[in-house]
């Protein structure tokens, strides 16, 4: 009896015909990939895409004179706390951190850049800063004061602008380089085991940072003996009417709510920054702050022409922290705040 050598079924043709496609596109694209690796063309890791930002705000921090942080956002700020100064509050000496701490944070659009700041100058800094600020192309969108009775009296000064990257740093180098802000040029990098910590371990400081957390319903970040808060508002903000195709402001920019707090004895902390309000938010705000033992001490505009119209609410009070905190998150609760 002979064995009969099956005849290919339509199934099998049509599988080898797929795999005589398929085959060739495979290894076409295996090629390619290999290629694109080698080449230096491999996608980058994250690590990668930091350095390359970063890398892109190079001529910026050399006009600056110091290098900033390329924040999630994608915003490059650039922190100038006034070291230099010796301020109190009664017998509250102020870290930088606390309520000294200038910054400018530049922002990359279509075809120009902005760059919004706060400048904490004495009032004899004040004039020379402003003209020269003027003289570079900066608008100064506020003056004013943020504590009551600090010693020396201190002014907190709100700039903007827009245009080359370049160019506004320059402008704000020369202003800023009036003052007495510390402006060094940026150490060299270090390694990871060479690189001391940012502040000191969060079990060092003497409040319950847990705590403090919980109560206010965020987690703060300790910087340099100091726990700050960061709390966004929830719709967009714009400059110039959302209407007419405004353009958006970030957070990181200085539209979050700031609360800071220093401790000034056991269980006890000096507490400052600003909430970020609508005008229908101000006075349940000031209630709330005052119900708790928490002074409002400036109300104003740091800006000119955002959409909605914000106000900018100051507050000092120095007191048990979690009685504070607890007076924070009512004042909280009266924002739109993002959750």
């Amino acid at each position: 009896m002979r064995n009969e050598i099956p005849s290919p079924t339509a199934a099998t043709i049509h599988l080898a015909t797929t795999m005589s496609i398929l085959l060739p596109l495979i290894v076409a694209g295996f090629m390619v990939l290999q290629t694109a690796c080698s080449s230096g063309n491999a996608p980058q890791t994250s690590t990668q895409q930091a350095s390359s930002a970063q890398a892109d705000w190079k001529p910026v921090e050399q006009a600056m004179g110091k290098a900033g942080s390329v924040l999630p956002d994608g915003v490059y700020k650039i922190g100038l706390p006034r070291t230099d100064l010796q301020v109190k509050v009664g017998d509250v000496e102020l870290k930088p951190t606390l309520a000294l701490g200038s910054w400018v944070a530049f922002r990359k659009l279509t075809a120009e850049t902005i760059v919004m700041g706060d400048l904490v100058l004495t009032e004899e800094e004040v004039g020379p800063v402003m003209s020269r600020l003027q003289e570079g192309g900066l608008d100064i969108t506020a003056l004013h004061n943020h504590v009551f009775n600090e010693s020396p009296h201190i002014l907190y000064m709100h700039i903007e602008g827009h245009g080359d990257a370049l160019k506004l740093a320059q402008a704000i180098h020369a202003a800023v380089a009036l003052s007495k802000t510390p402006l060094t040029a940026a150490a060299p990098a270090a390694t990871p085991s060479a690189t001391p910590p940012a502040s000191a371990p969060s079990e060092q400081f003497p409040l319950d940072m847990k705590q403090l957390d919980q109560i206010i319903g965020r987690a703060g970040k300790l910087n340099n003996g100091v726990d700050q808060f960061s709390i966004p508002r929830a719709e967009k903000i714009t400059e110039g009417e959302m209407a007419h195709g405004g353009e958006p402001i970030l957070a990181s920019m200085g539209l979050a709510t700031a609360v800071n707090f220093q401790p000034t004895s056991q269980g006890r902390a000096a507490i400052t920054g600003d909430f970020v309000l609508t005008s229908g938010e101000v006075n349940p705000v000031i209630q709330a702050l005052h119900e708790n033992g928490i002074a409002v001490t400036a109300l104003h505009s740091h800006m000119l022409t955002e959409s909605p119209r914000l106000f900018f609410m100051h507050f000092w009070a120095n007191d048990d922290a979690l009685k504070l905190a607890r007076g924070i998150r009512a004042a909280l609760d009266k924002t739109n705040s993002a959750k």
